[in-house]
């Protein structure tokens, strides 16, 4: 069988769902996730997909193949990536499958695997490919049931939290993504006088992609916030692990500022914390959090890999610049972006203040926001590695990571991306003369390699 070694990624397993994600490889990766689960005494997983055209066939194919291997198989139905997350707590499970593309084009799919209340990356999605290559899996004949666990779901998140001193007026914008069915729900169990954008789900994707990261594509939730004078609006991704803010004004916080909010209120109970800090992320983060006495560990990228370190060293919070945010003090320690949301609401109730004036205090330092250039996979990681030795020459660097090159007064990030085919980039400065001279630096370092040219944006 021809399976492609390229979907096989850092954190998950992703590709063109039509061309790499065929019914038979597909098959085949559940035997192999199946033999592997049976390697450490797991025989009964959750399933569940986003709202993706491609995802019905996909977990069909991936059931079957999980089933061969005698593993029982709890099917969750439609649901975001959180809920399957939260099944293996609630459903006392070691094993879990999602399929999604997350936040990627709607003609892509993936899974990620979970086992132990973590997702598999690195090494042991290898393991998986290895297995599937070698056509090597155990037979057996496992079951499947169907379980519906949204309404306990949302019950266990309206628990977290008490009644708010206020009513809010929220907007969220589901992007026709997994979150339609629930973010509503979600908001008014919190009290909130909840307008939904874009709630029925569908894979097509047809208003805007379902990516809070770029800012095109919250365009219409800022409209709608101002329009209808919301205290705060809020997005998600196409499987909604990922959240996106918008202040009263309309002004979009991203995830590194949003990080440093959440910090203030974290390290009153956690003082002295570790707090891990990516490295697309704003300098003002770990400045604020050393101002709060925490101490900054700067870490590789990605949800699976950073939920792994906060396991490692205890972490109480950790999050990402695209709107990961994962919470181990009051929560599972995974990405769930309502319950992030119902987090800042908290914050926002405890203080009687806006968003906007609790986020005046963070400093915002000019910046570009993430670009992401065009660089086959088979290429894009010996790209950043030299672009890293040449830089290495010049400046110290931050190098878990691809390299965070360190400029004075500011920075510059190249590191090629682990999900998509694409090296990403993106700079900040005390000042904008000194942004402008580290993005010129930076574009003249890409250009060298050949790489396209892009236009920043801010």
């Amino acid at each position: 069988m021809n399976i492609s070694p390229d979907i096989f990624r850092e954190y998950d397993i992703r590709g063109d769902a039509d061309r790499d994600l065929t019914d038979n490889v597909v098959e085949a990766i559940g035997r192999s996730y199946g033999a592997w689960l049976r390697e450490k005494g797991v025989d009964r997983v959750s399933v569940g997909g986003d709202v993706r055209l491609s995802t019905p066939r996909i977990r069909a194919a991936v059931t079957r193949g999980l089933v061969s291997t005698g593993t029982d198989i709890v099917d969750i139905g439609t649901v975001t990536t959180p809920i399957l997350y939260w099944s293996l707590h609630h459903l006392h499970l070691k094993g879990a499958v999602m399929i999604t593309g997350s936040h990627n084009p709607s003609n892509m799919n993936g899974l990620k695997l979970g086992y132990d209340n973590a997702t598999l990356w690195g090494d042991d999605v290898q393991a998986i490919r290895r297995i599937a290559e070698s056509g090597t899996w155990p037979q057996g004949s496992g079951s499947v049931i169907r379980r519906d666990i949204t309404d306990e779901y949302l019950a266990m998140l309206a628990s977290k939290f008490r009644p708010f001193s206020r009513r809010f007026k929220v907007v969220c914008d589901s992007g026709n993504g997994a979150a339609g069915p629930v973010a509503g729900r979600f908001f008014e169990s919190l009290g909130c006088e909840c307008t939904p954008l874009y709630g029925e789900p569908d894979g097509r994707f047809p208003n805007h992609h379902p990516d809070p990261q770029k800012r095109e594509n919250l365009q219409d939730l800022i409209g709608k916030v101002r329009a209808t004078g919301a205290d705060i609006g809020f997005a998600f991704d196409g499987d909604a692990d990922r959240l996106g803010v918008v202040d009263e004004h309309g002004e979009v916080v991203f995830g590194d500022r949003l990080m440093a909010l959440y910090w203030a209120e974290i390290l009153k109970a956690h003082p002295g914390a570790e707090a891990i800090v990516e490295p697309k992320c704003s300098m003002a983060l770990p400045e604020e959090i050393e101002r709060l006495g925490g101490r900054v560990l700067f870490w590789k990228s990605g949800h699976s890999v950073i939920k792994a370190k906060m396991r490692e060293i205890g972490a109480p919070f950790a999050g990402e610049l695209s709107g990961h945010m994962f919470f181990a003090d009051e929560y599972y320690g995974f990405d769930d972006p309502f319950y992030a949301a119902g987090r800042l609401l908290r914050i926002l109730s405890a203080t009687g203040r806006t968003l906007s004036e609790l986020m005046s205090s963070i400093p915002l330092y000019p910046a570009t926001e993430e670009a992401r250039i065009d660089c086959p996979d088979a290429q894009k990681f010996d790209v950043v590695r030299r672009i890293q030795e040449k830089a290495l020459e010049a400046y110290e660097g931050l190098t878990l990571d691809g390299i965070r090159i360190l400029y004075p007064g500011g920075w510059g990030l190249i590191r090629a991306s682990n999900t998509q085919p694409v090296v990403t980039t993106r700079c900040e400065g005390k000042d904008e003369k000194t942004l402008a001279f580290i993005m010129e630096d930076v574009k003249k370092r890409l250009r060298a390699e050949g790489l396209p040219d892009f236009t920043w944006t801010f």
